[in-house]
């Protein structure tokens, strides 16, 4: 394969694995028909699968008895796979990869076909989310809303990449694609021309078996790719067949305490437990985008009141973007995120960090303009984009304006007056988007932010290279004085800011360069400079500086680094991988940071080191264990038990804190699959160490209509220090990484089935048991008693 994959070939018809041109059409019909079909990666009998499946839906029930048998058998199931018996009958290999002949496009043959098929569309709803969350995101410190961070990448991996039209910041994009893979694709694509199957990514070199199925839920070859469609805009969006509406409502069942008679006043809850999500979007890749988001927060008032900004749901957010409209790259009106360079101006969308996958997250790549379609209620804009190209040059221009939230104590507002100053003061800026209780509708929008500016791009007719400046500004409508605290010295402060910077990046062979540089308005400066390689085929690396001054000031900008604000930091980062098999693949990076300025908690100038090592070992396509090791070192504020400090500054004194990780997956053919995993952590500060662990069972049960899913967690911790965090199955578009502190188990159960052709329903149940509690959480959220229940229901229309 690697002898003709320099040149195209002239005679089609000579290569064993091609189709002459007068039977073309009759075997696109054919591959069609397979697309449709075929939804396996192996080789088995049709009949064989439907018959199986049949029998065990009728032996398996959702007792618990039946469900803990269950468990033994495939455990038991796995200890003879990992010795190399067969368990499930399967069909003979040779004979499915003598009788794959689906490649159908200019491509070189492929001489040892992989012991698979390839299905054109493969939906992302079966994707192994668990899977890639472990691999893509980065270790959780903070409880946060996941399911909003993520929302961009999700919306990305819910319309598959066209790889006809995908360019090369578009591979870089999803995050599952090597510096190589994406060069041979390109090289391959350039040599071949567009591919007429899917079939053909098998011919690319470095795309092996693990490769392909990782990417194929979120790839796809439209129909466009071969015809051009002539209708209107209009007929288009009428006629596509993307069209969602999607209905989710969340509730926890027991009273908390901010919806009891114990809380008076401000600081009550004005509505009910219930959180209400409702989605319409009508997209189609490449071409539009139109849609709207609603949303009620649990606590939060269903009511209209234009006084307070409040219109039934308490958020709304709409948006319409048109591509490829003559010259025109974009066109969004509404509302939108700008990402540009490595975002460190503009940063919109999901930006990874540091993970076990620790070569493709380090770097970032333009996307230009983005629908929005979070329910975060900040860092958007709203208003009109566009994105102009002639010649190898984008022009993008935008204008926003929208109402944030901010609040003003009145010490700011006593000291800003003593100070001579004049007009509306605000001290902070409020991201939670919460508004429950009359304290929190008072700070809604409570301040307008106006934003402009404008980015240029130049990419050469190889698109190795790509060079870009941009220019943002920004303005309050009221005077941002944050509270005087040492640590906010060089933070923000005033009512307008703006940000210039460039960036660049260049491909040259298996190398990708990148990097950006940005200067605000108070003289800060802010750099960042990495590089990947491919060093050979089983190896690959990556490294990357950052330097963020300490009045560096951006207000989108989600470039990499410790922190979660490209500000007061610098550090080196190296990473590799190794992948000496296709069983086998070892990930590490290490990372050195330094704090030149105080920081939240933190009294003096502080560092600090981080590395992380992964194994990962897949004996078998259904069997997958990796151990991983992490640990952390910072400095923080020491403060000791008796309080004899005299002074106004804390002492700092490192700590460091590991995790460990033990994951092991398995797939029993088409129905059961099982993860189980180990998780454990320590933590030392100055005193002696404390511990924490977490031991879960996954199993889920495909039915084909009907799925269902289950976990059983045992957890203990010695301190919110050493809580756990696990990714944990949800429904469809959303993200949950549950916090596990403290002493119990939590169990869940999720039932997923289809109520027609065009109307999916999701339901879940979990519930948490604490021991030796006698609350649970803190604040208004406090729930009395040691159990909590919660309920979430979702409906899917596509029309």
């Amino acid at each position: 394969m690697s002898e003709q994959a320099g040149q195209p070939r002239k005679d089609l018809s000579s290569a064993p694995h091609s189709i002459s041109g007068e039977r073309q059409a009759e075997q696109r019909k054919k591959v069609r028909f397979q697309d449709d079909h075929f939804s396996r990666f192996h080789g088995y009998n049709e009949q064989f699968i439907s018959k199986y499946k049949e029998e065990q839906s009728t032996k398996i029930s959702l007792g618990i008895w039946i469900r803990v048998a269950l468990f033994v058998i495939v455990l038991f199931i796995l200890v003879f796979n990992l010795f190399g018996n067969t368990v499930f009958a399967q069909n003979n290999i040779d004979n499915n990869t003598t009788a794959q002949d689906t490649t159908i496009s200019n491509a070189p043959p492929i001489n040892k076909p992989l012991d698979f098929e390839v299905p054109k569309r493969y939906s992302s709803e079966k994707a192994d989310f668990d899977l890639l969350v472990q691999e893509l995101f980065p270790v959780p410190e903070d409880d946060l809303d996941y399911s909003d961070l993520y929302e961009s990448l999700f919306q990305f991996f819910i319309q598959p990449l066209d790889l006809n039209q995908a360019t090369r910041n578009d591979l870089i994009s999803t995050f599952l694609l090597s510096e190589r893979q994406i060069e041979d694709f390109l090289k391959h694509r350039e040599n071949y021309g567009k591919l007429l199957s899917i079939y053909e990514i098998q011919s690319i070199p470095s795309w092996d078996t693990n490769t392909i199925e990782r990417v194929l839920p979120f790839i796809t070859i439209t129909e466009s790719t071969i015809q051009q469609d002539t209708r209107s805009l209009f007929e288009r969006i009428l006629a596509e067949k993307n069209k969602t509406l999607l209905v989710r409502y969340s509730r926890t069942l027991e009273t908390q305490r901010g919806y009891t008679s114990d809380t008076t006043g401000a600081t009550r809850y004005l509505g009910s437990p219930d959180r209400i999500y409702t989605r319409m979007r009508i997209s189609h890749l490449n071409d539009f985008s139109i849609g709207f988001t609603l949303e009620k927060d649990a606590g939060e008032q269903f009511i209209w009141d234009s006084k307070t900004n409040r219109y039934g749901f308490d958020f709304l957010s709409a948006h319409a973007v048109l591509y490829n409209q003559g010259k025109f790259k974009a066109i969004a009106i509404g509302d939108y995120q700008l990402q540009f360079g490595q975002g460190l101006i503009m940063g919109a969308g999901f930006a990874a960090g540091k993970g076990s996958e620790t070569i493709n997250t380090v770097r970032r790549s333009t996307q230009g303009i983005r629908p929005y379609t979070s329910v975060l209620e900040t860092a958007f804009q709203r208003g009109a984009a566009a994105t102009y190209s002639n010649g190898q040059f984008d022009f993008t221009g935008y204008y926003s304006r929208v109402g944030e939230d901010g609040g003003a104590s009145s010490a700011v507002i006593a000291d800003s007056l003593n100070q001579g100053q004049e007009g509306d003061f605000i001290s902070s800026l409020i991201a939670t988007g919460f508004h429950r209780t009359p304290n929190e509708i008072a700070k809604k929008d409570n301040f307008i932010r106006q934003d402009a500016g404008g980015n240029i791009t130049y990419r050469d007719k190889q698109n190795n290279l790509e060079l870009g400046a941009t220019l943002a500004y920004t303005s309050y409508d009221k005077t941002l004085q944050r509270t005087d605290r040492v640590y906010n010295r060089f933070e923000f402060n005033g009512k307008d800011n703006y940000n210039f910077g460039i960036n660049y990046s260049y491909a040259w062979r298996n190398m990708s360069f990148f990097g950006e540089a940005a200067r605000s308005k108070s003289g800060g400066m802010g750099l960042i400079s990495g590089v990947i390689l491919s060093l050979a085929r089983p190896l690959e690396m990556s490294m990357l500086f950052r330097k963020y001054d300490r009045d560096f000031h951006t207000f989108y900008g989600a470039a990499f680094g410790e922190g979660s604000r490209p500000i007061n930091e610098q550090g080196f980062y190296w990473g590799m991988k190794y992948s000496p098999s296709k069983k086998w693949q070892l990930a590490a990076y290490y990372d050195r940071f330094r704090f030149p300025w105080m920081r939240f908690l933190v009294d003096a100038p502080s560092g600090g080191h981080e590395y992380l090592a992964r194994l990962t070992y897949r004996p078998s396509r259904s069997i997958q264990i990796y151990g991983q090791f992490r640990q952390e070192v910072r400095e923080k504020n020491y403060i000791n038990d008796d309080d004899t400090n005299p002074s106004n500054f804390n002492r700092i004194t490192p700590y460091t804190r590991r995790n460990y990780q033990l994951n092991c997956d398995y797939k029993a053919e088409e129905i059961v699959s099982l993860r189980a995993k180990v998780q454990f952590s320590s933590y030392e500060h100055e005193a002696a160490p404390t511990q924490g662990y977490v031991v879960v069972q996954d199993v889920n049960l495909d039915f084909g209509k009907i799925r269902f899913s289950t976990r059983f967690a045992l957890f203990d911790t010695d301190d919110y220090e050493n809580r756990q965090y696990v990714y944990e199955k949800d429904v469809l578009y959303y993200f949950f990484i549950p916090a596990y502190y403290g002493r119990g188990f939590r169990n869940f159960y999720m039932i997923q089935f289809k109520a027609g052709k065009k109307i999916d329903i999701w339901a879940k149940w979990a519930y948490t048991k604490y021991r030796n509690q006698e609350s649970i959480g803190s604040g208004l959220e406090r729930i009395d008693g040691d159990l909590r229940n919660d309920i979430r229901i979702q409906m899917r229309v596509k029309f």
